[in-house]
């Protein structure tokens, strides 16, 4: 008797290409708040005097002056802000509503000694200039902390931010980095709505335990990167394929995400974040194709060959593709924190505990995920088949429409 080959769920893939299109047009958004689902404030915090705090704000432009022109009732900044957005002439909006935008920021930015609140003063103008690919706002404020009277009594100073909250309902996540070098002391911090405040006198495992959260959050709030998890689990035979595929993104990303948040490496995110989409893509698409090249009348992917380890030219290609995507999620990764501090050995374990937070997430997923899929294609092997094909789709999808809409400049 002639067989044949099972018929592909074609019917199946292409509702789910439809559905994740008409769900990415669905969630087409505004200009103002396309760059809204999450922004990162960068703060760089130095103390020229015992009593005198100086702190370089670094905004994001069109979300600045969205939330400035809101929050201080003035409809005229947000016109002009994104007219001259348009044109590129950022400069004259800022400086013809530099009381606006200094009040916004100077309330949601504090900074207090020892619980008494320091004054802020501007220094200078406004610079505008270009970083993740945006146009950013910096904004120099010298704060005065009369209440220290010396260094040496042991001061504390407290940094809060309230930078874009959800509650303006123009981002869904704001971090507020800070680089700091105050009371004796040098290192980062990651300020969020859920750790809004840092103390110089907080303790290293304190300052450690925000990185990692802060990581772990990125991960889960990282809709790319979790496809791209997924993408990884779905086309793994076997607990070992996986495990092997996602040790090699660690691996890849972990090199990528040190040199580049320490400066070493600097690739523009208008080249990552298409690249990112494309990864997803590419090994969810990997799948789909081993799929329709499988045996004939097979209910799941070729078996794997005999032996210990075992890698066919087939894995070696799939872990050569996952290393090289990994390393451009290790540039995603580090562009969540922004970092341009010197070397330090502070900033070098806060890097790690970062990326800590990211692979205890990214294992949890995995033990999860993996084991259901599992269970569903030993009880039911061909519908555990189609399972996969249908997800590997709907991420390809994804992936693509991603990497057109990020390669475009439109996400």
């Amino acid at each position: 008797m002639k067989h044949h080959r099972p018929r592909f769920p074609f019917a199946a893939i292409a509702g789910t290409l439809v559905a994740t299109a008409a769900v990415s047009a669905v969630l087409q958004v505004t200009p103002a708040e396309a760059h809204g689902f999450a922004s990162t404030v960068y703060v760089e915090v130095t103390a020229p005097a015992a009593d005198r705090v100086r702190t370089e704000i670094d905004l994001e432009y069109d979300l600045l002056v969205a939330s400035a022109a809101d929050t201080e009732n003035d409809p005229d900044f947000y016109a002009v802000g994104m007219d001259l957005f348009e044109t590129g002439d950022e400069q004259n909006a800022l400086d013809a509503h530099a009381d606006t935008v200094k009040k916004y920021v100077t309330e949601r930015f504090t900074v207090t000694a020892d619980g008494e609140p320091c004054v802020p003063t501007q220094v200078g103008g406004f610079s505008v200039h270009e970083r993740d690919g945006v146009p950013y706002v910096l904004l120099v404020l010298e704060h005065s902390c009369s209440a220290v009277s010396a260094a040496e009594n042991g001061v504390a100073h407290e940094l809060r931010s309230g930078l874009f909250p959800d509650a303006e309902n123009y981002v869904s996540d704001t971090k507020t980095i800070a680089t700091y070098d105050l009371d004796g002391r040098s290192g980062s911090a990651a300020l969020d709505a859920a750790h809004p405040s840092f103390s110089t006198g907080q303790s290293w495992t304190e300052r450690f335990g925000e990185f990692f959260l802060l990581g772990a959050e990125h991960l889960l709030g990282g809709l790319d990167h979790l496809l791209f998890l997924l993408a990884l689990i779905v086309g793994s035979r076997r607990l070992r394929d996986v495990v092997l595929a996602a040790t090699t993104f660690t691996v890849a990303h972990s090199v990528t995400f040190l040199l580049a948040a320490l400066g070493l490496v600097a690739v523009p995110s208008a080249v990552v974040e298409p690249l990112i989409a494309l990864s997803i893509a590419v090994v969810a698409a990997g799948y789909l194709w081993r799929l329709w090249r499988r045996p004939a009348n097979a209910t799941a992917l070729e078996p794997a060959r005999a032996g210990r380890l075992s890698l066919d030219r087939t894995d070696w290609t799939r872990l050569a593709v996952v290393f090289f995507f990994g390393l451009v999620h290790g540039l995603g990764f580090a562009g969540a924190l922004g970092i341009d501090e010197a070397w330090s050995w502070t900033l070098l374990w806060s890097l790690i505990v970062f990326n800590g937070g990211i692979e205890v997430v990214q294992l949890g997923i995995i033990a999860v995920a993996f084991p259901l899929l599992a269970l569903l294609g030993s009880r039911a092997p061909r519908v555990g088949l189609w399972t996969g094909a249908v997800v590997a789709a709907g991420v390809t999808a994804m992936g693509m429409i991603w990497f057109v809409e990020r390669g475009l400049g439109l996400g």
